[in-house]
């Protein structure tokens, strides 16, 4: 009896495999009736078609998942649900990679136009250790800001600190409370979320900025630009007045008889958004220049004590 039952069950299994392959080949000339297409096409389906393509996918898929039925090796069904998400995605990231790459040229190569500019320019502040600040007016009553101060730290030195290790900004300058780089375009190129410190004397109040930070090198010269960006996934923020700054720029460069110092170039372009005063808004940034300045050199003492400045 035994060999009689085996081959009763393996018949069985003969037919309900074919009553599942008539099934899927039903569900196949069903889909081709009513999308009104042939298997070459599939690749370029529209509309109700691929809607159709999709209905009859999830209903394969859920069939099984229970156990019910296989995808076959030459149905459309498993090339469309593996590759074609896959490949759409990939182009996607590919052209917002691209989208940041270029966006970062183009803020600093603008900045640096505005900053080597000669006219307009007038004194704004001059510190005691001879760090000048000038200004230069936009349209409206709006200003940006052109800091120059020598530091004692090479370009390349000042590079890391300023743009590979970004993050960790916060640690050496308590007017911000954290940045943290979201994405990394490329090796000169990455998108930030900054979110300013709440600290006595802080007369714009908190701010929070998602921007395109570039950084680019010519012969000894190391330049850094950035400007304002968006990112689906990180709208404006509840409890944050979102600012734009850019496009802005620093320049690096050795002194001639000193390549262990540079001369620090930054251009402040900055609209703090919000409702505050643009004379306000006026004396505060270059305020916050030369604190930030003054902040940078005590996070270069901790490297060069022996020259403290």
């Amino acid at each position: 009896m035994e060999p009689l039952s085996w081959s009763l069950s393996f018949s069985g299994s003969i037919k309900a495999s074919r009553g599942l392959l008539v099934l899927a080949i039903m569900l196949r000339a069903v889909l081709k009736l009513c999308c009104g297409i042939t298997y070459p096409h599939l690749r370029s389906m529209t509309g109700l078609q691929r809607a159709a393509l999709a209905a009859f996918g999830q209903e394969i898929a859920h069939l099984q998942s229970r156990g019910r039925t296989a995808l076959p090796a030459w149905s459309s069904l498993r090339w469309t649900q593996k590759t074609e998400p896959a490949e759409q995605k990939s182009a996607a990231l590919a052209d917002e990679d691209v989208f940041y790459q270029r966006q970062g040229e183009a803020a600093l190569n603008e900045a640096l136009k505005i900053v080597e500019s000669e006219d307009g320019w007038k004194l704004e502040m001059s510190e005691e250790n001879g760090d000048v600040i000038y200004s230069k007016a936009l349209t409206g009553n709006r200003k940006v800001f052109r800091l120059e101060a020598e530091l004692n730290a090479s370009p390349e030195e000042l590079h890391d600190i300023l743009f590979f290790r970004v993050e960790e900004m916060h640690e050496w300058n308590p007017s911000i409370r954290r940045i943290r780089v979201l994405k990394h375009v490329s090796r000169d190129t990455v998108v930030t979320h900054e979110v300013s410190a709440e600290t006595a004397g802080n007369l714009i109040g908190q701010r929070d900025f998602l921007s395109v930070r570039h950084s680019s090198r010519s012969e000894s010269r190391v330049y850094l630009g950035g400007a304002a960006t968006r990112l689906e996934s990180l709208p404006p923020q509840h409890g944050f007045v979102r600012a734009e700054d850019g496009p802005t720029c620093i320049i690096l460069h050795p002194l001639q008889d000193r390549p262990d110092r540079s001369r620090f170039i930054w251009l402040l372009n900055m609209d703090v958004k919000g409702w505050l005063p643009q004379s306000l808004v006026n004396k505060a940034l270059p305020r916050a220049q030369a604190d930030f300045t003054k902040h940078l050199r005590r996070r270069l003492a901790t490297q060069h004590p022996e020259n403290k400045r």
